[in-house]
């Protein structure tokens, strides 16, 4: 019991156990709206566009800084966004096979750019591969920080604005005939998704945050119909994440705290799947008999 205490003595692992919670929390409660809203699949563009951002300002800058990093991370990711729409908007294109594209697009011109930061003689020690699938044991006190204040505004934002996204989630009509601005609450959804999106990738990489934003949430679906339980249920879902995971991979050697994340989010997945109390297999099975 005292080496499994000693274990998490450590400040770098006390770091990674308080990021991993606050981000998995953030994740579920915005979560929540995104999937609902059946744009979960935009969420994992916003991923996947993050990384061209990331190459381009090492290349710009030629020095490994994460709030660089972050903020090309932001740029590209809202340039997918707006390209998503607009080929939508102008084209016969449809949702998916447009967020497809994109993805395609966005996470081959990354890779591209990767490669050739690599094969530089300086490429080889800036370390940028790791924001592909994350390295949450790289972390550092100011990481930490960073996205513990992000999660926080985060989910500030989406509890000012909860009445206004509930109402535009399931009747954006209605919404938009009382005055409130459609438009804008969309717009500020997707800012959220890609706040999510540009803190958590060094922790969990930009293939894999989007798990985070979908499967907690999904699998607090199964346990209620109300929105409010589920997005607080959805948080505390990608919580238990963030922490079982960083947990096991602290452990469990050579175990990466992300992919854990995402697993231990699946496992949570799969027990609403069988025993949520509103929509679990095991229940309709019961009723049936």
């Amino acid at each position: 019991m005292s080496a499994f205490l000693d274990i998490f003595s450590g400040a770098n692992v006390q770091w990674v156990l308080i990021g991993s919670l606050l981000l998995g929390f953030a994740s579920g409660v915005i979560g929540s709206f995104v999937l609902l809203k059946k744009q979960s699949l935009i969420s994992d563009a916003m991923a996947h566009a993050a990384l061209p951002g990331v190459c381009i300002m090492y290349i710009i800058f030629e020095i490994k800084s994460v709030p660089l990093f972050l903020v090309g991370a932001t740029i590209t990711s809202l340039i997918a966004t707006h390209s998503i729409q607009a080929i939508i908007k102008h084209s016969r294109v449809k949702s998916d096979a447009a967020i497809g594209i994109i993805i395609s697009v966005f996470f081959g011109f990354g890779i591209v750019l990767l490669t050739y930061i690599q094969q530089n003689s300086s490429g080889n020690q800036a370390g940028l591969d790791s924001f592909i699938f994350g390295q949450a044991a790289s972390l550092v006190r100011s990481d930490v920080e960073l996205i513990t204040i992000g999660a926080f505004i985060l989910v500030i934002i989406t509890a000012l604005f909860f009445k206004e996204f509930k109402l535009t989630t399931f009747d954006p009509q209605f919404a938009q005939g009382i005055g409130l601005p459609v438009s804008f609450l969309n717009g500020l959804l997707l800012a959220l998704v890609v706040g999510v999106v540009v803190i958590g990738i060094q922790m969990v990489g930009v293939v894999l945050i989007a798990a985070l934003l979908i499967t907690p949430p999904l699998a607090a679906r199964y346990w209620t119909e109300n929105l409010g339980v589920m997005a607080i249920l959805g948080g505390i879902f990608g919580a238990l994440s963030g922490a079982s995971g960083a947990i096991l991979s602290t452990v469990m050697e050579n175990l990466p705290t992300g992919p854990m994340m995402v697993l231990s989010a699946s496992t949570i997945f799969f027990l609403s799947l069988l025993f949520g109390s509103k929509k679990g297999i095991a229940l309709k099975a019961v009723r049936q008999v």
